[in-house]
């Protein structure tokens, strides 16, 4: 059975820090590309970052480049986002995705709010 599982979110105050972790099970993790998304209320689903199988490459949304970090530790079958900075704007919940193929799978959801 797969199984994306976020955990991290919260409520902080502009300015502040978070990080969200996604613990993957039941698919071979490390063959995986891993990307977070997210939902803001009334908006589309975005991409906010993406890592490759091997973290050789990794990928950023405009709106957090130099705020956020992904990475993914291969060993414990999880993924993270650092994010700092934090603005009002980055409100929204937050997806983990594991894409290798047709093969795409999706978490349910870490909601973070930013806050004072």
């Amino acid at each position: 059975q797969v199984q994306l599982v976020e955990s991290g979110g919260g409520l902080v105050q502009p300015g502040g820090s978070l990080r969200l972790s996604c613990a993957a099970s039941g698919f071979t993790f490390r063959l995986y590309a891993m990307s977070w998304y997210r939902q803001a209320p009334g908006k589309e689903r975005e991409l906010v970052a993406s890592i490759t199988y091997d973290e050789s490459l990794t990928n950023y949304a405009d709106s957090v480049k130099g705020r956020f970090t992904i990475s993914r530790d291969n060993a414990k079958n999880t993924v993270y986002l650092q994010m700092n900075s934090l603005k009002p704007e980055d409100t929204a919940v937050y997806y983990c995705n594991g894409r290798l193929g047709r093969n795409d799978y999706w978490g349910q959801g870490a909601q973070v709010t930013v806050s004072s």
